[in-house]
């Protein structure tokens, strides 16, 4: 027994040694002073201590240290080459303006780097040396200028790279060589004035690119044109971006863009025409006004359309025909009267519809939304009414079925005065055909000609935005009939007025094209002078030509004699000063006699210039 309780009291010394030798290290783990360090996720935090200075203490094997919001102003070469094993440095709120060349050598393990919210204004190449595992790289809130060439050359698993919110006036074309694993780039708040092309052609494999904040007023041809497998391409607060050229986007194969708090002022259909597999699309806050029909078909995998916040007046009917999957419509805080249910390619698919903040009259046309006020979902924010005055301010969930055929009604357009219009009148003279018309909602009033030509508001025959057509300086071949259309969702109605115009008497030896400055139009009564033979040919010149012709032939006269006698008056001056007599010395001729005088003598008299 004795034996068994030595040999037992033996193996217990000799456990308890072997144990206490193996958590002699943990115990004995290095902490800076300042610090606070954890041993089980050995993490070593150093944040607000007030650090001017790295601590030297910090343990070998940690995995995080935290430096963030102390007053470190330069990192030394190798400043941290006994960190073998850290996986996470954060260096961020601090006034650093100096990282020398290796400083980061021997952090061979380092995945994520934070340097945001300090003082570079220059990063010089070789300063990222040895950080082959860094991952994620945040140098954001600093006050760099320019990024040279291979400035980030040996960050060969860098994926992703926040650069925003510095004062970047210059991307060098070869900044970004050796990061062919980026996936993400933000440069968000920079001075550059262009978009540096030859630079983002180094980041073939890049996924996502967000750039907010930039001073560019256009966007360039095959601005991104390398980046084949950009997905995700985000511009914001470019308040001065209005224009998209139709080749922008050219060599992108998108999933998502966002073109947002711009200053574009129409949909830029030729720039993303060609995104056929684009399922986002944000182009809230920029002041556009209208979404044409039949221009957005080529998209046939959009799931999400924002257009929020802008000036939208109108979607046109069959605007997003052919999006056979899009589920959420996002016009809120617009100026839209309403939206059609023509406008939609399938209503079905419809899932979220935002229609809040824009003066809605229900009527007709947002029958089917109230109609599926149940199935649709409004993210929250219920649509109201702001007419007829009957349903002002109700929302759209007050409804009852009962009450919506009574309320939500249309009338169909039609045309007020349908007396004939059947116009006379000479080559050169102008004429007026009127249209007016009402329904609810108001109608749309559109002239056409018997070939079917639709007449626009530019030109010699125009029509105006009250419904009349103008044709000025009629010619013979304006002759014809020409067909008024007033039409809405309830209905059309139509009418036919009819123009002949003559030749004017001998226009044929004229040299010159002759306008009449009479202007025909229809009476609101039908007399017999519609009908009648043609006036007699007015005077060519009224005497309002006469004067102004007289007037200006005065004028070149006068203004040739002022000219000619300026030129006079300058000549004399650079003659000398003018004499208004002359002396004239002379010799008398001797007489065929012979005498009167010697040959010395000599006379002198003195004229007066007129």
């Amino acid at each position: 027994m004795f034996l068994e309780a030595v040999q037992w009291g033996a193996w217990s010394i000799l456990i308890l040694w072997v144990a206490g030798a193996s958590t002699a290290p943990e115990l004995s783990r290095p902490c800076p002073q300042q610090c606070e360090c954890h041993q089980e996720t050995k993490e070593v935090n150093c944040s607000r201590r007030q650090l001017t200075s790295v601590p030297e203490s910090v343990s070998s094997d940690s995995r995080r240290l935290d430096l963030a919001h102390n007053h470190l102003k330069t990192l030394s070469r190798r400043q941290f080459s006994g960190l073998a094993q850290l996986q996470e440095l954060d260096l961020s709120n601090n006034i650093i303006s100096m990282i020398e060349v290796e400083a980061f050598q021997g952090l061979q393990s380092l995945q994520i780097l934070r340097i945001k919210s300090n003082r570079l204004k220059i990063i010089p190449v070789g300063v990222f040396s040895g950080l082959s595992s860094l991952r994620t790289l945040d140098i954001s809130k600093n006050e760099i200028l320019v990024f040279l060439d291979y400035t980030f050359r040996e960050l060969i698993s860098l994926q992703q790279l926040e650069a925003g919110e510095n004062d970047l006036v210059f991307i060098s074309q070869r900044a970004f060589m050796g990061l062919q694993n980026l996936q993400e780039l933000n440069l968000d708040s920079c001075n550059l004035t262009s978009i540096p092309i030859e630079a983002l052609s180094q980041l073939q494999n890049l996924t996502r690119m967000h750039l907010r904040r930039l001073s560019i007023s256009i966007l360039p041809s095959a601005s991104f044109h390398r980046l084949s497998h950009l997905r995700d391409l985000r511009i914001s607060q470019w308040a001065s971006l209005d224009t998209l050229t139709s080749k922008s986007l050219t060599g992108l194969n998108l999933t998502s863009l966002s073109i947002n708090k711009c200053n574009l002022s129409t949909v830029p259909y030729a720039s993303i025409q060609h995104l056929v597999f684009l399922r986002y699309l944000d182009l809230s806050y920029n002041p556009i006004t209208v979404v044409r029909g039949n221009l957005l078909a080529d998209l046939i995998h959009l799931q999400e359309f924002h257009l929020a916040g802008g000036r939208l007046v109108r979607i046109e009917p069959e605007a997003f025909k052919g999006l056979a999957y899009l589920r959420l419509l996002n016009v809120s805080s617009n100026q839209l009267p309403t939206l059609e249910e023509g406008a939609l390619h399938s209503v079905g698919n419809l899932e979220t519809l935002r229609l809040d903040n824009n003066p809605l009259s229900c009527d007709c046309r947002l029958l089917w939304v109230v109609q599926r006020r149940l199935q649709l979902d409004f993210d929250g924010y219920q649509p109201y009414c702001s007419a007829p005055a009957v349903v002002r301010g109700r929302a759209f969930w007050d409804f009852t079925e009962v009450e919506l055929p009574g309320l939500f009604t249309c009338r169909q357009a039609q045309i007020l005065d349908r007396k004939p219009q059947d116009v006379r009148v000479e080559e050169g003279s102008r004429a007026l055909f009127h249209c007016m018309a009402n329904g609810d909602p108001p109608p749309s009033i559109t002239w056409m000609t018997s070939q079917h030509v639709v007449l626009l508001n530019t030109g010699r025959i125009r029509v105006s935005t009250n419904g009349t057509l103008e044709i000025r300086y009629a010619q013979v071949q304006d002759s014809g009939s020409y067909l008024c259309t007033a039409s809405n969702i309830a209905g059309n109605d139509s009418f036919s007025v009819s123009l002949q115009v003559s030749a004017v008497p001998n226009s044929r030896n004229r040299t010159a094209p002759y306008f009449s400055e009479v202007v025909w139009t229809v009476p609101s009564t039908p007399t017999a002078t519609n009908s009648s033979a043609p006036a007699p040919d007015p005077f060519p010149f009224d005497a309002k030509t006469l004067i102004i012709a007289m007037t200006m032939g005065f004028l070149s006269f006068l203004s040739s004699v002022i000219i000619c006698f300026v030129f006079m008056f300058v000549w004399s001056q650079s003659q000398g000063q003018i004499k208004h007599t002359a002396t004239i010395n002379f010799v008398p001729r001797a007489s065929k006699s012979g005498g009167g005088g010697d040959g010395n003598d000599s006379g002198r008299f003195t004229m007066k210039l007129i």
